[in-house]
């Protein structure tokens, strides 16, 4: 049996962390039975501290046959990664993989060129949110000439301690951070017209997370396409 240790639910007391306007959302692939993935996983965690990047870990399931059950692994994750490959018209998905503001792939160990990705990249529509009386009020702003967009809660962890026991990383006593626990849709964002969504943060916190994303997308006819914008709350 695994040996997990959640850093999560961070007492009251501990200040809130709010991140607004971001200039890149960073999607990580990764899983725990993935012997190329640690390198990916602290280049993350390392991304995670800069106030210019979201950061998100999503474990698919699909390594899970090789001996080891990824302990935070869901199909669904599995099903996100597959649907970018869709959009991109290309078969192929592997892990490390990272994906940038939802536009480019890059091999998730080679941090020269994550570096470089996130340099170039930019996010230009307005997401504001704020906690206030134990809601989580999102605000998006219009922005014209712009398609309609999904607005998607992801929901994470900021810090777990796993204890891998067998497959590629057997033995390892591995840190992972910013690990999805879910992904839900909140609405459609029109462009033309700003949004505003309230959330209670006592429900969210019983997703099993002490961090939200809100992501507005494009969406491709049910597939991903470029993100637009995203915010970030911590406590």
């Amino acid at each position: 049996m695994a040996m997990i240790a959640l850093l999560a639910m961070a007492p009251s007391s501990q200040a809130e962390s709010l991140r607004e306007r971001p200039k890149a959302v960073v999607e990580l692939f990764t899983s725990q039975g993935c012997s190329s993935c640690p390198p990916a996983d602290a280049l993350l965690s390392s991304l995670g501290r800069d106030e210019d990047v979201i950061a998100l870990a999503f474990h698919v399931d699909y390594w899970d046959y090789v001996g080891w059950k990824d302990t935070f692994g869901n199909p669904a994750n599995s099903d996100r990664q597959r649907a970018y490959a869709k959009s991109w018209g290309t078969p192929r998905i592997y892990t490390p993989q990272m994906v940038v503001n939802g536009k480019q792939d890059v091999v998730g160990s080679r941090r020269a060129e994550v570096h470089s990705a996130i340099r170039s990249a930019s996010l230009t529509l307005p997401v504001d949110i704020e906690s206030d009386a134990g809601m989580l009020e999102v605000e998006i702003g219009p922005r014209a000439g712009t398609a309609d967009a999904v607005v998607w809660l992801v929901t994470y962890l900021r810090q777990a301690q796993v204890q891998i026991e067998r497959g590629e990383n057997a033995g390892k006593a591995m840190s992972y951070t910013q690990v999805v626990t879910g992904r839900h849709m909140l609405g459609m964002w029109e462009g033309k017209a700003g949004a505003r969504f309230k959330l209670p943060l006592a429900e969210l916190a019983a997703e099993a997370g002490d961090g939200i994303a809100v992501i507005v997308q494009e969406d491709r006819n049910g597939l991903p396409g470029a993100i637009l914008g995203a915010a970030s709350y911590e406590r």
